[in-house]
């Protein structure tokens, strides 16, 4: 418990610059082979947040309830879209959180 308020102090003390919701499509991890498909998910991921968010890879954090909703159902079957919403702090720090009701 003390754990997660320490999260919620650490992300209202950092200044939200930007928050947006997306929809990320991660179909094209199923082209891959099916051992492949779950790291190819998170790297499509981090693709869409740089592009869209226009910052750096090495700038992107993925919150653990993004990655465990990615690899929930195992590395063989990913989920073909995920829905997220993504913060931008003073730093330029960009934050991938599962968006709420998705």
């Amino acid at each position: 418990m003390s754990e997660e308020k320490e999260e919620k102090k650490k992300e209202e003390g950092a200044e939200v610059i930007e928050e947006r919701i997306y929809t990320v499509p991660l179909s094209r991890s199923w082209i891959m082979p099916r051992t492949k498909r779950a790291p190819r998910a998170i790297r499509l991921l981090k693709a869409f947040i740089k592009r869209h968010m226009k910052v750096e890879e090495d700038s992107i954090k993925i919150t653990s309830e993004v990655n465990e909703k990615i690899w929930s159902r195992g590395i063989q079957k990913p989920p073909r879209k995920i829905r997220v919403r993504v913060t931008k702090d003073k730093e330029g720090i960009v934050t991938v959180h599962l968006a709420e009701g998705g």
